[in-house]
């Protein structure tokens, strides 16, 4: 009978209850199974040293991570075939699964049954690594019942299980599986490709890097990089797979800007690769024209490191060398804090499962906050992986959080994608106000001569260059009259101060101790720009000086110390025109975007801002509380632009209680709308209980008569700007759909609906040009 095989193949252990299962008592669901006549494959998974697991973490953690495990096989069987598995658990940590027998010999149940176990492995991981610090092991066989021509089919059925059950006892040669001969295809083709997905700067709005992924051939089992890398490491290919894939991802990435990245994924286990330290890496980027500089190391922390010695033993070297290094999963692996800090990584990439729901989430807001704060003091940055969606974003940048990467900014592609978005919009206002004030002088404008020397020039002759040329701290080494590298002064010394410095270096050409990827930049670059450029490179070179071009020939030079001198002074200036109340730009920004937006040759819109009765109420309340008001105006202007425009509306303060939008006409109805709404709602709360109930305040105007007058409201005028115009018509323009506007009691806005300014025709000035709406 059912219940005699199901009491066989537990082997006198007690049974688990059906909710465990997830399905009906074990012994009457085979007895349906075999009543069906239907042949099917099964599939046994045991958790080797389940009893073990239930000893160290108890019962509970046991149980969890069974129920999980249970659901983790049908997903991967149903994933993979597409068909739903009965899966009942024989066992504590022993599972059966079996379904309707598939196509192909006994090869290919052992394939279909090895990719299984593999998706359900790395899935469980992911939990049981959150939970406990540990991965599972995973055995499994497979077998096939066949109904037909049986005469005693309960006894094939324990036959069948029993098999099943003897190969997951034992170790599978991988090399007998179809799979097998499919992977060592793609390595001897070197069938893989690289996507790149891109890593967002959150203040500059820019991209800081690129990440390399990897991809198998379209249409097979080892298209998922999951699949790929599991069964190299398993078969003990894995560092053959990572230098195809570091080949791959460098020869096709492509060129770069300045301070850009490229991260490569490192598997901890590659450090003991004989031939990962024997320079491959550094010819590659070589002949892909990049520098050490270039390359970020990403170690996973899903895996633990064993060789501690030789881990840090080989990241030392390579830091030397100028890589750099992130780590990755953090927060999901096998190791905390104290691991990033003793590998002082210059990244630390968050995992997903912290950022998903984070603005939703205070305890993960604030465990990210901590992690900024812990990555500040050890000279670290934070990457957020896996972002995927507007309000994730938002919060990561409010927190403070670096970088950013996710499908919400870029999906993975090649070759190598920009960001899908602007994200301008997502700064805080503060950051948008001091980004407006930048400086976009050119670098060109500081270039001071260079001293210029071609390659192959001996190292003492540089030595005394700088002796006999004292107003100069480098040489830039050119190759007819493009740049190639650079010595700074105190580099050389540096080199040549050792024991035997001199005698090593006497006959040696100064491409022996040059910097081979100084910092170049084009004459046109902004000063910011390549302030910020030079402030990410390493430390000890964060001071060397900048190479100008012209055409990709040799300008000249600047010091960084001149380049923030400059910047700094140029801020200041721009600052002064900052109203220090609200923080938003004045007068002398409001031109410059005006001027820069008719020279773009778009049409704009331009919404003038104004309120009403606000000298009443300032001589009523008071100077502070008029402030008050004033702010609430920024603030309301403020949320109704980043809601409702995009990244191109601008919003200044250009004194008083007066403000001007700049946006495109598409939007600036819609801002309007949302801004006097919600300034007729909350300006009430400026007042004291007695003049809200009325609606009105008792108060002397302008002329000495006391009188009353109504709450302060907010008068817009809106106006179009579809060609060139100067500053005096727009300004006449401007006052003259204001006036109309404040005409109208409440809160409102009126639109001029003339022909835009500066298009060929115009109509006649008057009432009739302007229509509004009130609130």
């Amino acid at each position: 009978m059912i219940s005699t095989i199901m009491h066989k193949l537990r082997n006198g252990r007690q049974a688990l209850s059906s909710e465990a299962c997830g399905a009906e008592l074990p012994a009457n669901r085979l007895r349906e199974l075999v009543r069906t006549g239907q042949d099917f494959d099964i599939l046994l998974i045991n958790v080797r040293d389940f009893p073990l697991l239930r000893e160290l973490y108890g019962k509970e953690l046991s149980q969890e991570v069974e129920a999980q495990l249970t659901n983790v096989l049908k997903r991967a069987v149903h994933e993979r075939l597409h068909v739903s598995p009965f899966c009942l658990t024989l066992e504590p940590g022993e599972y059966l699964l079996g379904w309707p027998s598939q196509e192909g010999g006994t090869t290919v149940q052992h394939d279909t049954a090895y990719e299984i176990k593999l998706l359900a492995q790395r899935e469980a991981n992911t939990h049981l690594l959150r939970w406990a610090g540990r991965e599972l092991d995973l055995g499994f066989g497979c077998s096939r019942y066949e109904a037909a021509n049986c005469q005693d089919r309960e006894s094939q059925l324990f036959q069948a299980v029993n098999e099943a059950r003897l190969r997951a006892k034992m170790r599978l040669d991988l090399s007998q599986l179809s799979l097998s001969t499919e992977f060592n295809a793609i390595l001897r083709g070197r069938n893989v490709r690289a996507v790149f997905q891109p890593i967002a700067d959150f203040t500059t709005g820019t991209i800081l890097a690129w990440e390399a992924l990897t991809r198998g051939p379209e249409g097979t089992t080892f298209h998922s990089p999951a699949m790929l890398f599991d069964f190299a490491e398993q078969s003990g290919k894995l560092f053959a797979l990572e230098r195809l894939c570091r080949e791959k991802a460098i020869s096709t990435f492509g060129a770069i800007g300045p301070g850009q990245k490229l991260f490569l994924n490192i598997h901890p286990k590659t450090m003991a690769d004989p031939e990962f330290t024997h320079g491959m890496t550094l010819e590659l980027l070589q002949a892909a024209g990049l520098t050490p500089q270039n390359i970020v190391f990403e170690i996973t922390e899903r895996h633990s490191i064993t060789e501690f010695v030789l881990f840090h033993r080989t990241l030392d070297h390579y830091r030397s060398q100028g890589y750099l290094v992130a780590v990755d999963d953090a927060g999901a692996g096998y190791s905390g804090l104290t691991s990033i800090a003793q590998i002082r990584p210059e990244f630390i990439k968050i995992d997903m499962s912290l950022i998903q729901g984070i603005d939703k989430d205070p305890v993960k807001r604030a465990l990210i906050e901590t992690l900024v704060t812990f990555a500040d003091k050890i000279g670290s940055k934070i990457i957020a992986e896996g972002i995927e969606s507007q309000s994730q974003a938002a919060c990561l940048v409010d927190i403070g959080v670096h970088y950013g990467q996710g499908f919400y900014l870029a999906r993975p592609a090649t070759p190598k994608p920009p960001l899908s978005l602007d994200t301008t919009y997502l700064r805080s206002p503060q950051e948008q106000t001091r980004l407006t004030t930048s400086c976009l002088m050119p670098i060109g404008n500081l270039v001071e001569s260079a001293l210029a020397r071609p390659a192959g020039m001996l190292v003492p002759d540089a030595q005394h260059c700088f002796e006999t040329s004292r107003q100069h701290a480098s040489i830039v080494v050119v190759d007819g009259e493009r740049p190639i590298g650079l010595v700074m002064e105190y580099q050389l010394n540096r080199q040549l101060s050792g024991q035997f410095g001199s005698a090593l270096y006497a006959k040696r050409p100064v491409e022996a101790i040059m910097d081979r990827s100084p910092l170049i930049v084009d004459e046109a670059t902004p000063v910011e720009q390549t302030a910020k450029a030079a402030m990410l490179r390493n430390k000890i070179e964060a001071y060397d000086d900048i190479i100008v071009t012209r055409r990709g020939q040799v300008l000249g030079i600047v010091t960084v110390q001149r380049l923030l001198n400059t910047l700094a002074s140029v801020q200041v200036e721009m600052a002064k025109g900052t109203n220090p109340l609200t923080g938003l730009p004045g007068n002398v920004t409001l031109e410059q975007e005006v001027e820069a937006s008719i020279a773009s040759g778009k049409r704009f819109s331009m919404a003038y801002a104004d309120l009403d009765n606000f000298k009443v109420y300032n001589d009523t309340y008071g100077f502070k509380n008029g402030d008050r008001v004033i702010k609430l105006a920024a603030d309301i202007l403020d949320h109704s632009v980043r809601r409702h425009g995009d990244a191109t509306a601008k919003l200044f303060h250009i004194g008083g209680d007066d403000f001007v939008l700049v946006c495109r006409p598409e939007h600036v109805e819609r801002i309007c709308q949302a801004t006097t709404r919600s300034f007729k709602r909350l300006i009430r709360g400026c007042y004291c209980v007695e003049d809200r109930t009325r609606g009105e305040v008792q108060a002397t105007g302008r002329d000495g008569v006391e009188r009353t007058y109504p709450l302060v409201s907010l008068s817009i005028g809106i106006m179009e700007i579809g060609g060139p115009c100067n500053l005096l018509e727009i300004g006449e323009r401007a006052a003259y759909v204001k006036k109309y506007a404040k005409s109208m009691p409440g809160n409102v806005y009126a639109w001029d609906r003339r022909q835009p300014l500066g298009s060929e025709s115009t109509a006649a000035n008057g009432p009739s040009a302007c229509a509004g709406a009130g609130l």
